[in-house]
């Protein structure tokens, strides 16, 4: 008989507060793998949030990650972008790289078909940011740029830098970033982007995406939208209550407001397509390798509870903050 396997898992016991625990896994059933951890993101916004309880009780069972274990607010385990090696499984699986939407663990056992193979060129320590081209892609259908659109998103985070680096593919695409942050102009000319630190006056925009994850950018983004424009929300707030002009340009240019969220696939895409094949989608869009700067820092495993609880408070620049095993 083998000996049970022990696996190093991330759990938030409480709002603020994270621990790193051992767990026994259970015995693998047919069709499984076992992959070993090699990388995992801190998807900042939304992980920082779920650390410090601010998921909404009425969100609970919505907000529910792939493999989560616990409740919100705690004791729980939350996370989804996980790279790793698979180490036990059929033999065509054994040896591959593979992405998993997994919490923060270092060894963990799932079906075959929870797994995604990485593409041969794209390298294990950028697949980390899979979960959040697949965030910018769900939002990049959602909007449905046009060519020669003008367009302006607002927020460069990742997911925010991301979708413009989508819509920047595009034929005619006039596109502006904006962030407060002039750090992010150095990051954004990396990926081919202009960023400011404010829209252009009268820019009256055919299309915008919010990604700024702060209330104040979503009345940015109405200021600068045009008459029958529409909005793309992808900012997730929690419980934060947030307040909008909408007696100013709203009624008056017959404004749009439209939510994007990657749990949905986009209706426009839902006759033809899976979250498998979405996903894979995500990993295929990772070979370009200008990718590389949105990955801000790195830090050991064992770090991790020190990390959470410095980015749910002071995040500074970070984008993503990838952590690795071993």
């Amino acid at each position: 008989m083998s000996e049970p396997i022990i696996a190093q898992q991330f759990w938030i016991q409480s709002p603020g507060h994270g621990e790193i625990v051992q767990a026994t896994l259970g015995a693998a059933c047919e069709g499984d793998v076992l992959v070993a951890a090699r990388y995992s993101g801190i998807s900042r916004g939304t992980e920082s949030l779920v650390f410090r309880g601010d998921v909404p009780s009425s969100l609970y069972a919505d907000m529910r990650a792939p493999f989560q274990e616990g409740e919100f607010p705690g004791p729980v385990k939350y996370g989804y972008s996980s790279v790793g090696d698979v180490i036990e499984g059929p033999a065509e699986w054994r040896g591959r790289s593979v992405f998993c939407l997994f919490p923060h663990q270092d060894r963990y056992r799932v079906p075959i078909a929870a797994v995604t193979p990485l593409p041969a060129d794209v390298p294990a320590p950028r697949a980390v940011l899979a979960a959040n081209m697949e965030t910018a892609v769900n939002v990049a259908w959602d909007a449905g740029p046009s060519v020669g659109d003008r367009v302006v998103v607002v927020g460069a985070g990742v997911v925010g830098l991301l979708v413009a680096w989508l819509f920047r593919h595009m034929a005619g695409i006039d596109l502006t970033v904006v962030d407060l942050n002039p750090a992010r102009a150095e990051v954004a000319d990396a990926l081919g982007l202009s960023c400011v630190t404010e829209p252009p006056v009268d820019t009256d925009a055919d299309l915008v995406v919010h990604a700024s994850g702060q209330p104040e950018g979503l009345v940015t983004a109405l200021s600068v939208a045009g008459v029958e424009a529409t909005i793309v929300e992808a900012s997730w707030y929690g419980t934060r209550q947030v307040r909008l002009p909408l007696g100013e340009r709203f009624h008056a240019r017959r404004l749009t407001l439209r939510s994007s969220q990657v749990g949905r696939l986009s209706p426009t895409r839902v006759p033809r397509w899976t979250h498998g094949r979405r996903l894979a989608l995500a990993l295929d869009l990772l070979r370009a390798d200008e990718l590389d700067v949105l990955i801000s820092g790195e830090s050991r495993f064992d770090e991790l509870p020190a990390v959470m609880a410095s980015l749910a408070e002071e995040p500074g620049d970070t984008l993503c903050h990838r952590i690795r095993y071993g």
